[in-house]
């Protein structure tokens, strides 16, 4: 049984709902490296599919950036590169403040602010790395339409996800699989819970079918799955 330290997650009422990300900032990233399968895997992909698409002085947007872990990773990972910049998109002010303790690099600045509210500049990359899945539905494919508009032609869209599988055996099947990880990672029966009950309305996946769908309507028509490990995701869509 592990015991490294995790986000205590409470018991959220009868009608469940009720998570939040302000004030978990210093637990943040050990809380979801033992809940995403492959998390630190993913980064390093999203690195590596970098490389293709930053020729010449570019613009990166990274979405929902959190604590700011996959932007100074992506910094590293350019650490020879003068001519690019990374903009951190991030609503919850203890995670900009963190995220701002942490980075160093001039090359790197967050804001505080929704997407919905934020005026991208051109740019030859954007990530949203487990993101849209908590923006909610009404606005997602606005996001999705912003997106696309923002990149440069030949630009990229790096997108991982939560994913709903096809049907309910299939999503059935992923469920009990996805409980047995987190409590292989030390998190008790309880807490997977509780953790499922306060995300009631507030994380919406959709299936890896409507994100593609969601895409197209975007005006995206290079699209290719390049992560996935059972209910996770990760795409590439090209401009």
């Amino acid at each position: 049984m592990k015991t490294d330290k995790h986000i205590s997650v409470k018991n959220p009422g009868k009608g469940g709902g009720g998570w939040s990300f302000t004030g978990i900032s210093d637990s943040f990233e050990n809380h979801v490296e033992k809940s995403v399968p492959f998390y630190h895997q993913g980064h390093e992909l999203v690195c590596s599919y970098s490389d293709f698409f930053l020729n010449g002085p570019s613009t990166i947007y990274d979405i929902g950036s959190s604590t700011g872990l996959l932007t100074r990773k992506l910094l590293s990972h350019h650490d020879a590169r003068s001519d690019i910049t990374i903009t951190g998109i991030e609503p919850i002010t203890d995670m900009i403040n963190f995220a701002n303790k942490k980075n160093v690099d001039e090359r790197c600045n967050f804001i505080c602010e929704d997407i919905i509210n934020v005026e991208l500049q051109k740019a030859a990359l954007i990530i949203s790395y487990y993101t849209m899945q908590f923006i909610h539905t009404n606005v997602r494919q606005n996001i999705f339409d912003k997106i696309y508009n923002s990149l440069n032609w030949g630009g990229a869209f790096l997108l991982f996800e939560k994913v709903r599988a096809p049907d309910a055996r299939f999503q059935d099947y992923s469920n009990q699989i996805y409980s047995d990880f987190k409590l292989n990672q030390g998190f008790k029966e309880t807490e997977i819970v509780h953790k499922t009950r306060s995300l009631k309305g507030i994380m919406e996946p959709f299936s890896e079918q409507g994100n593609i769908d969601m895409l197209k309507r975007a005006g995206f028509e290079d699209i290719s799955c390049i992560f996935k490990y059972v209910s996770f995701a990760g795409f590439i869509a090209i401009k």
